[in-house]
């Protein structure tokens, strides 16, 4: 079982991801899980289960969908993953009483369109970060230039500032940003919730025509009532309840860690946006969780 020990000591990785809103983890998945992972992934979309996930949110005549992550062995796993519970729990990171948020997975097609600057730290209106929430952008097949790569902006966790409030700048290169887009399979980046981040395109996408895989999995200290993002998060909550996923932790899978459901609707490069959730004229959606 792999092991933050081996990535360096916890205390050290818990003061570089107070400082910089984020830490990346080369190869952090058990091997087995990913070779799990991955046909799930496919299945997931594949058999259409991730858009009525997205229909269920941007729909109001839409039924709620059959299938939820949570239902999904591997992906089941993946969400009380030990070691990154253990990180999670560091007091710099989560600390002891945290709450399972959401799970997104996704397999982008090669060459896929980029994901303006943003952050994903769920308040309305944007106000403070007492309560810290953390998202596991989890890479089953790494990441390579010509998928598309990931980048961020050291410290910018600490700004209070609107989900949106750099996306003026599409996905531009910053003064200062990390570009993270060599990784190998099983990594793992672990973000503040509020720091800014921004998927780009390839700009020389893979000849090999291979997918990007991407599941990110949400995580909130308790103490605050969150936002869901989600109408069906009930139904989510209650999966990962009824597989035993919350054994020894009662609060990971707990309503009464959430506010009531609010849809949110805004609008970026002439796409509908509900909830973190873009979608755009090809059907084929982007989580804003990750960009």
């Amino acid at each position: 079982m792999t092991d933050i020990g081996a990535f360096d000591d916890l205390e050290i990785q818990a003061k570089r991801f107070t400082e910089d809103g984020y830490l990346v983890l080369p190869g952090f998945l058990r091997a087995d899980l990913v070779s799990r992972l991955v046909p799930e992934v496919d299945k997931w979309v594949d058999a259409g289960w991730r858009q009525e996930s997205i229909d269920a949110c941007l729909r109001a005549d839409a039924p709620p969908p059959r299938v939820v992550e949570l239902d999904l062995e591997a992906h089941g796993e993946l969400a009380v993953y030990p070691p990154l519970l253990r990180l999670l729990g560091h007091p710099d990171l989560l600390g002891e009483s945290f709450v399972f948020h959401h799970l997104h997975s996704d397999r982008r097609p090669p060459g896929g369109t980029g994901k303006s600057w943003h952050h994903d730290y769920e308040q309305r209106p944007q106000r403070d970060r007492r309560f810290p929430m953390i998202h596991a952008l989890h890479y089953p097949h790494g990441l390579r230039p010509g998928w598309g790569g990931l980048a961020v902006l050291p410290g910018s966790h600490r700004e209070i500032a609107e989900k949106d409030a750099r996306a003026r700048l599409g996905t531009a290169v910053l003064p200062g940003e990390a570009a993270i887009d060599h990784l190998p399979p099983g990594s793992t980046v672990v973000l503040h919730s509020a720091l800014f981040h921004t998927r780009r395109a390839p700009a020389v996408p893979d000849p090999s025509g291979h997918p990007r895989y991407m599941v990110d999995g949400s995580y909130c200290r308790t103490g605050t009532l969150w936002p869901p993002v989600k109408p069906y998060w009930r139904r989510v909550l209650a999966a990962g309840r009824a597989r035993g996923l919350d054994a020894g932790r009662p609060e990971l899978f707990a309503e009464r860690h959430f506010g009531p459901y609010e849809t949110v609707k805004a609008t970026e490069n002439g796409n509908v946006i509900e909830n973190g959730n873009e979608s755009g004229n090809t059907g084929m959606t982007a989580e804003r969780r990750e960009a």
